[in-house]
């Protein structure tokens, strides 16, 4: 892995993708949220998304995470397969996994999901990017071509659209009626959220 990656593995484009989906995410957070705490699930040794966003707390949960410096970012090593996360109920303004449940076995979501319910302050807002079903060849194609990482993409389990993901929100408990959904990077990626 080269140094301050943002993935196991190399991609040429790898960064300027990882800008893409913390722009877009950036562009789904209301300031009122950034006055409190956000948490990025999954995110990386090198945790691109929290370095370049502005919170007045900002918590990385993953495996493989590096020590972090400075006062206002947290990062602890967490198996995400595990069913309760170390945070106390109401505890984030945001929680966001970007690209990550395209990693994961889908029994794992559920509970995963119920956990962000819980941990996710009333009035607050869970993102998530995922690649759109449609996008499996070019990425697997991307990746031949080291454009993106090998290693990543051969990790994809499954890809999910809309509906999918509507589904794992509504069983978290969150109501349909505050989900948004869209797409970015030419359709190739979905972006949702919910509102508690």
């Amino acid at each position: 892995m080269h140094k301050n990656s943002v993935t196991r593995g190399y991609g040429l484009l790898e960064t300027f993708l990882a800008k893409k989906r913390a722009d877009m995410a950036n562009r789904l957070i209301p300031r009122r949220l950034r006055k409190g705490r956000i948490l990025d699930i999954g995110c990386g040794s090198t945790p691109f998304f929290l370095i370049n966003t502005e919170f007045k707390e900002k918590y990385g949960i993953d495996y493989s995470v590096s020590r972090s410096n400075s006062k206002n970012l947290v990062l602890k090593n967490f198996d995400l397969n595990n069913s309760k996360m170390p945070f106390r109920n109401n505890f984030f303004e945001t929680v966001i996994m970007l690209a990550v449940v395209e990693h994961m076995e889908r029994d794992k979501l559920p509970a995963l999901f119920k956990e962000v319910a819980r941990i996710l302050k009333p009035g607050g807002r869970f993102i998530i990017t995922t690649p759109c079903p449609w996008a499996h060849f070019l990425l697997r194609l991307m990746a031949r071509f080291r454009l993106v990482s090998p290693i990543e993409i051969k990790e994809h389990k499954y890809a999910y659209d809309k509906n999918s993901i509507a589904a794992y929100f509504d069983n978290a408990g969150f109501k349909s009626s505050k989900m948004k959904f869209g797409y970015f990077e030419l359709f190739l990626n979905n972006w949702a959220y919910v509102d508690k």
